[in-house]
């Protein structure tokens, strides 16, 4: 007994320290094992978590057949939020499914509907900046991130469910970032509705209010429905799958939920990365600024197109994303059948965790792995095993060219309209903000309106 216990308390030990600090975390164990480790970080009781962080071992994940694994009580820590019914949860051809009614509107021609949009927004929220001398980035990047998605994703506009959607949204998603409330989700045990007043149960509440504007939208667009609307919950609501059924209100919730949750905080998040390290290297954030205004002369508007095709700013976006991927890791697996990745044997039950952050971390792939070198991207083309912010394989994200797209056209509206200065010049250190990984402080920037150049 006395060594179950002490077993427990480690693995609570080490949850609580993942939980704290990723990044120290994984480097920790990185430096034991380089292609693989093993460690209980889902409370007491946990079973073995592997991590894996080669190319081989992570194409070997990425090809094993998805029905020897179960999905969904690997990714519990999110069913709270997303739903029984979100894509992240689902398996088999309950996911293929889900898979292929989400993706066509990421991508391909539907994109062009978006660009304008990105930046229309990108530029009312920053007009904002032309009253102040000093903003901070993370006050401002999820506004214009959420105000995305929001038009975007959701298809509102203007008036009172948009207000409160945005008001309850940014409180909701504001309080998950927080390591005491985000601890909830980890450990089930605390998840006790003791009432309002009880964490748990205030997070009930405002769920719940939330569900009734999602659901309330849905059913008013259902009823009015205008096929002329280019918003992806129209697409959705039109979609249907291989037997000619539509989504159902609650999948539809849930996806429009995790759309949210994966894409509102995530990029706002690797924004700020790229406009701190844009703003430490002056030779690059030149050479981008020039290669913008190549393409973008005075007094027109920016073309989208055009501005996503820029090899170095792409360049840019992807070295951002290897040096601080938007997820740590790819979707964990739960083995349900004995397993052999590269050197280590699994048995039912194990977690398998592809590391996406120990993957762009490895020297032998990236020489000087910690520096920030856009230029790695312009002269060597990484397999999808090497380079992988978004994970991969059938679980790789569906959002993922949108995610790019959207990054650069805010990248490049905010250069053609201010320059920046980072206030404080020492380096910042990688913190934990909800899901994703983003730079400590304030990250507050001296802000000088450049001579307006977006003609309206």
């Amino acid at each position: 007994m006395k060594n179950n216990t002490n077993s427990q308390g480690n693995a609570l030990l080490k949850t609580l320290r993942l939980i704290a600090d990723p990044i120290k975390f994984l480097d920790s164990y990185n430096q034991i094992n380089q292609d693989s480790f093993v460690v209980p970080v889902l409370g007491i009781n946990s079973p073995p978590v592997v991590f894996f962080n080669s190319p081989e071992a992570i194409g070997e994940i990425f090809t094993i057949p998805s029905e020897k694994f179960d999905f969904s009580r690997a990714t519990h820590v999110f069913r709270p939020l997303m739903g029984d019914s979100s894509i992240v949860l689902q398996e088999g051809r309950s996911h293929q499914r889900l898979r292929q009614l989400l993706v066509p509107p990421f991508h391909g021609e539907r994109m062009r509907y978006y660009g304008a949009t990105i930046c229309e927004i990108t530029q009312q929220v920053t007009q904002k900046w032309r009253s102040h001398s000093v903003i901070s980035l993370p006050q401002y990047l999820p506004q214009i991130t959420l105000d995305i998605i929001l038009q975007i994703v959701f298809g509102f506009n203007t008036g009172e469910r948009y207000e409160r959607m945005q008001y309850l949204l940014t409180n909701l998603l504001e309080d998950v970032t927080k390591p005491l409330f985000s601890s909830l989700f980890f450990f089930p045990p605390l998840q006790q509705d003791w009432g309002d007043w009880s964490p748990w149960g205030n997070f009930l509440k405002r769920r719940a209010e939330i569900d009734r504007l999602i659901y309330a939208e849905i059913t008013q667009r259902r009823t009015e429905f205008d096929p002329e609307r280019t918003d992806i919950l129209t697409l959705l609501l039109s979609a249907r799958d291989e037997t000619g059924a539509a989504m159902t209100d609650q999948e539809l919730r849930d996806q429009l939920v995790s759309l949210l949750l994966l894409g509102y905080e995530t990029t706002a998040g690797s924004l700020a990365w790229a406009f701190y390290l844009l703003h430490r290297h002056p030779a690059v954030l030149a050479q981008v600024r020039l290669e913008i205004a190549s393409i973008t002369p005075p007094s027109t508007n920016l073309d989208p197109e055009a501005i996503a095709k820029l090899p170095y700013l792409n360049a840019v976006t992807q070295e951002t994303m290897r040096l601080h991927p938007i997820a740590l890791i790819g979707t964990p697996r739960m083995a349900k059948v004995n397993l052999q990745i590269q050197d280590q044997a699994l048995t039912p039950g194990s977690i398998v965790v592809p590391c996406i952050y120990l993957a762009h971390q490895r020297a032998a792939t990236y020489p000087q792995p910690q520096q920030f070198q856009p230029e790695r991207f312009l002269t060597k083309k990484y397999t999808p095993t090497e380079y992988l912010p978004f994970g991969g394989g059938a679980r790789g994200c569906i959002g993922s060219a949108f995610a790019m797209y959207e990054m650069k056209l805010i990248i490049a509206q905010i250069l053609t309209q201010f320059e920046l200065k980072l206030i404080d010049p020492k380096p910042v250190k990688p913190v934990r903000r909800g899901i994703t990984i983003v730079p400590s402080g304030k990250l507050e920037v001296a802000v000088t309106p450049l001579p307006t150049t977006i003609a309206k």
